[in-house]
């Protein structure tokens, strides 16, 4: 039996689409009087939309593609750019509308005053600028890795780990990568940290496990003194893409496991190991992806077992819902977690004391550390990227953690 298709969102979705796109171009033909202005403009957002929708059919059948990619970031760019657009000029209509009625008050007939020339060439700045912001976030941004240091305070830190630093990655997304050299600056700026400790915390690849391959000799020159450690991410499980059989995706991610061995990374699958120095210990645990929503696979329990309540931990999992669900108030005290997944959505702002981006709607901490009931945790903005290949305000992360005794 067919499934029936609503048409009820489709058509609010297409009602919507044309509203702003002819807003917007009745805000160009403010600026433009030109009488081609209106047929190249529809020719151009109506053969967009078919490419589109193309491209996802193909990619549907085929997996992704070049064409794909252009397609689907050159209607990302117009769209946001377009909502931008709209955005200042329904601004300017707003007020132009109250000065109407303001203006036309006492007078016999109402008319609305004419639209202000310049609010419409800043509403078009708005869209360049927009646009250009994305252009750079393409070509430049996701490869512009920022180190971000931390220094956390504990009451119950063993004395001879005061000072003890942990350089943090999360989010490779290896198959994602196409500037091999520019991976390679954000390995060396890894290395240059001279931490005593390195994790990685999930999605190794977008789906297969051969992604990383060409970036093995890059990843496997990472070394601290006290190792180098790792967990799965969701997309490390391989669960976003059909295989030929259930058997080739078991054996995807051994080779994924594998690879982290070739890495020089030792995979925390639901355990834990000691870490000593002189004589004293903290333990660092790991546990398989859990995320609401993105699959419950990690025992904290069992990764925790033969630990004690208040010895002091750090834990390494993935998607930062965890944090909430199982570990901020945790009966064995886990001072510190370390997570990655959001990307920080790969947009937003970060400047001028605002913090935001889309992802905040999804997830209550995103990015960055937060303390709640004793207990610290940190969210790694990314090193890669997937879906959007670029990245806009929230640059690709290298973090930093120093651990200081109070």
């Amino acid at each position: 039996m067919k499934r029936k298709i609503n048409f009820l969102p489709i058509l609010a979705i297409v009602i919507l689409f044309f509203a702003l796109n002819s807003y917007v171009l009745s805000g160009f033909g403010t600026i433009n009087h030109s009488t081609l202005l209106a047929p190249f403009f529809w020719v151009f957002i109506v053969g967009l939309t078919v490419a589109l929708f193309f491209a996802i059919s193909q990619m549907r059948a085929n997996g992704m593609s070049k064409f794909f990619q252009i397609v689907t970031h050159a209607f990302l760019i117009v769209f946001t750019a377009e909502v931008v657009f709209a955005f200042f000029l329904l601004l300017g209509d707003l007020f132009r509308f109250i000065l109407s009625i303001s203006t036309n008050f006492q007078a016999d007939g109402f008319q609305i005053l004419g639209r202000s020339l310049y609010w419409v060439d800043f509403a078009f700045v708005m869209f360049c600028v927009t646009v250009i912001l994305f252009i750079f976030g393409i070509i430049r941004g996701k490869y512009a890795y920022r180190v971000i240091k931390h220094t956390l305070y504990f009451d119950d830190l063993p004395h001879n780990f005061d000072g003890f630093t942990i350089t943090q990655i999360s989010d490779v997304h290896a198959g994602s990568f196409t500037k091999p050299k520019e991976v390679q600056k954000g390995i060396d700026l890894i290395n240059a940290q001279k931490s005593d400790l390195f994790v990685f915390t999930g999605d190794l690849v977008n789906n297969a496990a051969s992604e990383i391959v060409p970036y093995i000799g890059h990843f496997s020159q990472i070394k601290a003194p006290f190792g180098q450690f790792s967990v799965l991410g969701n997309h490390d499980y391989g669960d976003y893409i059909k295989w030929p059989t259930e058997a080739d995706k078991i054996k995807n991610l051994q080779q994924l496991k594998n690879h982290h061995a070739e890495l020089g990374f030792r995979l925390l699958l639901d355990e834990h190991v000691e870490l000593t120095k002189n004589g004293e210990k903290i333990f660092l645990a790991g546990i398989e992806n859990w995320g609401l929503g993105f699959g419950e696979r990690g025992d904290l329990n069992k990764a925790l077992a033969g630990t004690s309540v208040n010895d002091f931990k750090v834990l390494l999992s993935h998607d930062p819902s965890h944090w909430d669900a199982q570990v901020k108030n945790n009966p064995s005290k886990i001072q510190l977690a370390l997570a990655g997944h959001t990307h920080g959505m790969q947009f937003g702002i970060e400047a001028f004391g605002i913090k935001w981006s889309p992802v905040k709607y999804r997830y209550k901490h995103w990015a960055g550390v937060k303390v709640e009931n004793g207990r610290y945790l940190n969210v790694n903005r990314g090193f890669g990227f997937i879906g959007f290949s670029g990245r806009i305000g929230i640059w690709p992360e290298i973090t930093v953690i120093e651990l200081k005794r109070k």
